[in-house]
């Protein structure tokens, strides 16, 4: 899964008709929000089996781009390549639903904070996004500390559902997969271990294209909480499902930032 190579070719429609969005990881449809990077998809997974409440589709004149956690009733949390060159008032997020075309609750963006060290590619692929009202929705927990390797994690998004860049629109119901904390030696794209993740699925089921910023959870006393954002794929190929690992951005290792920036950090 080439996550932000693949972003930049599903957002390039978005981007030039309303200033998109984009991302190197997952990259969810044709005419999604993401601006400068590919975007991530789910590749072999499958519907959503629960409802995730703090769940967001980033979206742009109604196309979604990349996933978003709800880490507070006011703060957002996705990938920084998402929101590259793209401001607040272009995107419109849909929390808590699994459709990303009706129902949940609708907010707009009023601030946007990328992580300051972050390049076009590469770690510190993380921003925050400030909802522009409270909402009723329950926020999801950042995990106490980063998952060991082994340990087991689900992805969500709405990345397209075939391996490559723009072979088909994101899919409308929230898509979930089981994966795992890899060795770190498995992604080997610039990956940072002390603020990455790398999270593996299977030979045939990876995130893709338009799960960028969507995040990696892990049960924790039996709740779900957040430990990593789709970044990029954790090799070099631009066709997701080919048993490649994906790099995410390890939520837990910028607690301190997140809080620095939101005045809340969310733990276990």
């Amino acid at each position: 899964m080439r996550l932000r190579t693949l972003l930049r070719t599903a957002l390039a429609p978005v981007m030039i008709a309303a200033a998109a969005l984009s991302m190197q990881s997952a990259h969810a449809d044709d005419r999604s929000p993401e601006p400068t990077a590919p975007s991530t998809k789910i590749v072999g997974g499958g519907p959503a089996s629960e409802d995730y409440s703090f769940m967001g589709s980033m979206q742009v004149r109604g196309q979604h781009g990349c996933g978003a956690s709800l880490i507070t009733n006011q703060w957002m949390v996705t990938a920084a390549h998402c929101v590259a060159n793209q401001q607040p008032g272009n995107f419109q997020i849909r929390i808590g639903s699994r459709d990303r075309t009706s129902g949940g609750t609708l907010a707009s963006v009023s601030q946007i904070i990328r992580h300051p060290r972050y390049g076009q590619v590469g770690p510190y692929d993380i921003a925050l996004l400030r909802l522009s009202r409270t909402v009723p929705n329950q926020p999801v927990s950042i995990a106490a500390s980063s998952p060991p390797e082994g340990t087991a994690t689900r992805l969500l998004g709405w990345g397209q559902e075939c391996g490559t860049p723009g072979c088909g629109p994101a899919p409308r119901i929230l898509k979930q997969l089981d994966t795992r904390i890899n060795p770190d030696r498995m992604c080997t794209t610039s990956f940072n271990s002390a603020v990455e993740l790398c999270v593996y699925g299977g030979r045939t089921q990876t995130a893709c294209y338009g799960d960028s910023g969507g995040p990696a959870l892990l049960k924790e006393g039996g709740t779900w909480r957040l430990a990593g954002a789709t970044s990029r794929a954790g090799a070099n190929s631009q066709t997701c499902g080919t048993g490649d690992a994906t790099v995410y951005t390890d939520v837990t290792a910028h607690r301190q930032w997140i809080q620095q920036n939101t005045g809340v950090a969310r733990t276990s």
